[in-house]
């Protein structure tokens, strides 16, 4: 990774650690930081974690990436991308601001011959996206000494080794992708969900809980009091990985380079559909990690593709404002995050031509709302000052 950005990095147990460290090395608690509305529930509270003030941008019905054009940059202290399924954030719109870049979707995606991931002050990467490891992350940063101040944060945190839970994270990443290989995928969702081990796309994917949100915020900005809400799906989110997972890792990445052209016609194909976001059409030159569709009946999309074999995951829906109000800064106009959370259909482009008849005789989604140009200030936010 350190080749490939040409930083320096730092092997974290998972994205979610690194993007904390990140957010805690660079930001002080209580400085407004800028966010899009739409990504992982974790990252919402671990910026809570950090002691920030998630301000919610305005949303870009083109790639669902921040709308740059329409926030004032000047109410904001630093910026956090999504780099939504790999699509760019504008980083050149950020420039003056405290950048980390979330590129957890974005491994492979460049703005100018440049890796995502190297604009900021902190890249944060993950080794479950792109390269499929299961588990791990990779923060990349220019100065040596900040590598080594974020190194000893890291090792304040890690919880001990566990073997048992390393060798079931590896085995189960690989009976993942033997699943797709061997076109398995409907016998294995069966199976994951006789075994109660599948996610809850139905409802919240992590219950708010606010009452006892706001009694882990008295004690922010340490990490361990959110817990419950930041590992999610991933309880060894801050555990210490061992040699298989170095192994696993470093295999799955390497062999990166020989799906980048799959990846790339898997683009372009899907590309083609009416129901495809138009920010997909100007990067048809990049691997993106998924290609976002944008449809009437989401749910029926992927009931239908998982017919075909083809599983769904990565829906972030509600945005971050409606999911956890009165603990974040909402924008202006929702509008647009509420249109994308609720008809974005991720579909990965290595898996195209099994989801390619099906998608093909999708609907679009209806026109995104209006919004009036120019940038615009959101109300205050309703948090104590901390």
């Amino acid at each position: 990774m350190a080749t490939r950005t040409g930083r320096h990095c730092l092997a974290v147990p998972s994205n979610r650690l690194g993007l904390y460290l990140a957010l805690r090395h660079w930001c002080i608690p209580g400085q407004r930081l800028l966010m899009s509305p739409i990504s992982a529930d974790e990252i919402l509270f671990l910026v809570l974690a950090a002691g920030l003030r998630p301000v919610i941008a305005p949303l870009s019905p083109l790639d669902g990436n921040i709308d740059a054009d329409a926030v004032d940059l000047d109410t904001v202290d630093a910026v956090l991308t999504t780099n939504l399924y790999g699509l760019p954030d504008r980083v050149a719109a950020f420039a003056g601001k405290t950048l980390v870049e979330d590129v957890a979707h974005a491994m492979e995606t460049t703005v100018g011959g440049r890796p995502l991931g190297t604009f900021g002050v902190a890249g944060v990467f993950s080794m479950s996206k792109h390269a499929g490891a299961g588990s791990g992350g990779v923060v990349a940063v220019e100065s040596e000494a900040d590598l080594h101040s974020l190194e000893a944060a890291r090792d304040l945190l890690l919880r001990p080794y566990r073997p048992v839970a390393e060798a079931v994270s590896v085995l189960t990443s690989v009976a993942r992708h033997t699943a797709v290989r061997l076109d398995l995928v409907r016998p294995a969702l069966w199976v994951m969900r006789a075994l109660g081990m599948e996610e809850e796309r139905e409802g919240l994917r992590i219950a708010p809980r606010p009452e006892e949100l706001a009694e882990a915020m008295k004690r922010v900005p340490d990490l361990p009091p959110f817990d419950s809400w930041v590992r999610a799906d991933l309880r060894d989110y801050r555990t210490r990985r061992g040699p298989l997972s170095r192994r696993y890792q470093v295999r799955r990445l390497r062999a990166l380079p020989g799906r980048r052209a799959r990846r790339i016609a898997g683009v372009r194909a899907l590309a083609e559909l009416p129901t495809v976001a138009k920010g997909v059409l100007d990067h048809l030159d990049q691997p993106l990690f998924r290609v976002p569709l944008l449809v009437a009946d989401r749910d029926e999309a992927i009931a239908a593709l998982e017919r075909r074999g083809v599983a769904t995951g990565y829906l972030y829906d509600p945005p971050y404002d409606d999911y956890l109000p009165g603990f974040v800064e909402p924008p202006a106009d929702p509008g647009v995050a509420r249109w994308w959370g609720r008809h974005a259909l991720p579909v990965d482009p290595l898996q195209a031509h099994r989801a390619l008849p099906v998608v093909r005789e999708l609907t679009p989604a209806p026109p995104p709302p209006s919004r009036a140009a120019g940038p615009r200030s959101a109300p205050r936010s309703p948090l104590p000052p901390s």
